[in-house]
């Protein structure tokens, strides 16, 4: 009877120390942007004077996966491991029982549960703490804002812990070799109640913080935006020691540039659009040389054809001067006068030779009577004129 009494105790002390061995403290839940930063803690909270003898990190990405490490400490040593291995870091103060893991550019992959597993020194004890980790799309790196206008820079820094930000810092930069200018800084005043924020420089009075510090936000808002004001900016969020960085390209947009004619680009062709553009290029330089030949050959044509009008006016001018000619002929030899003079006979028997003479009419003044050819005619009888 004493014996089985005594195993049954055994049995009890033994479950409670499994009990103990693995409790799990809580489950919080974080959510980051693909590149940011994202810091979850694990504090062991204890008043007892423990050190913290070795911390685990490890990974599962649902139910049924595979757990993979993600990062141990043993021996004042710090191992992260895979593809882990240079993306994150113990973040905690290990002497103040402090195991958090500082995860460096999320990625999609990321998305899962972590598990912390943190022991002390001369205890059997586990502390367990899991952080569920959503994963959403890149936030825009790089903002355009037009002159004249105003824009806001997020800049926040996702944790599970409630730790305070002890420093804001804003730069920027106008290219890689140009100097870094101060645009805002925020500290909280340790002393007193309050906070110090002061913008620098040519931003000065044209910049304030817009995000909520006890979150870890530390976005700005950029009033009255220059053209000199496109660059580099960069945000740091210190918690302590540790920092947070976060880079924005802002690119300005003159006014000028708003009026120019925008330029016809590929992309706002479609398929068929552009083809078809490109077939009547194409067919117009064919065509170009056939237009031209038949232009020629139009004005050959004319030229030809004109030609061809002055030759048969001027056979026809030719054609009509003998006419003309033989009409004028016609009408000068009409007025020929014939006449056939018959002589008296002389003496000797013999009769006078006929005779007709053709001569040419010209218009002239009205004969004289007393001209000597007029006498002459008019002594002589007609006679009977010779037939022709």
């Amino acid at each position: 009877m004493f014996c089985l009494v005594t195993l049954i105790l055994n049995l009890v002390l033994l479950n409670y120390s499994w009990g103990l061995s693995d409790p799990i403290v809580s489950t919080r839940e974080l959510t980051v942007h693909v590149g940011d930063s994202a810091l979850m803690g694990c504090v062991f909270q204890s008043t007892e004077d423990k050190l913290v003898t070795k911390v685990d990190w490890t990974f599962s990405s649902g139910e049924r996966a595979k757990d993979e490490y993600v990062l141990y400490y043993y021996a004042n040593l710090s191992v992260p491991v895979g593809r882990f291995q240079n993306r994150a870091r113990l973040a905690g103060d290990i002497l103040r029982k402090g195991g958090s893991l500082l995860l460096q550019e999320v990625q999609e992959a990321d998305q899962g549960t972590y598990t912390c597993e943190m022991r002390l020194e001369k205890e059997s004890a586990v502390f367990k703490k899991a952080v569920v980790l959503h994963v959403l799309p890149e936030e825009p790196r790089e903002l355009t804002v037009h002159v004249a206008d105003s824009i806001v820079m997020r800049c926040v820094f996702r944790s599970t812990e409630d730790n305070l930000v002890t420093k804001v810092d804003w730069t920027f930069s106008s290219g890689e070799r140009a100097k870094v200018e101060a645009v805002l800084r925020y500290h909280p005043k340790l002393t007193t109640p309050g906070e110090y924020s002061r913008s620098w420089g040519r931003f000065q009075n044209r910049v304030n913080l817009t995000g909520d510090i006890s979150r870890h936000d530390g976005s700005i808002v950029l009033r009255e935006v220059k053209a000199s004001d496109g660059g580099s900016y960069t945000c740091s969020v210190h918690l302590g020691d540790l920092v947070f960085r976060k880079t924005v390209v802002l690119s300005v947009i003159r006014e000028e540039t708003l009026v120019v004619p925008a330029t016809v680009r590929p992309e706002l062709l479609g398929g068929n659009q552009l083809l078809i553009l490109v077939g009547i290029v194409c067919a117009t330089i064919l065509l170009l040389p056939v237009l031209i030949l038949i232009v020629k050959r139009t004005h050959g044509s004319k030229s030809s054809t004109d030609s061809a009008a002055m030759v048969k006016n001027l056979k026809n001018a030719k054609k009509a001067q003998p006419e003309v000619r033989a009409a004028a002929g016609k009408h000068v030899y009409s007025s020929i006068a014939t006449r056939e003079v018959t002589e008296e006979e002389d003496p000797s028997g013999k009769s006078e030779a006929t005779y007709m003479t053709m001569h040419p009419v010209w218009p002239t003044p009205r004969s004289d009577p007393n001209s000597p050819v007029h006498k002459k005619s008019a002594g002589r009888v007609p006679g009977p004129q010779p037939a022709l």
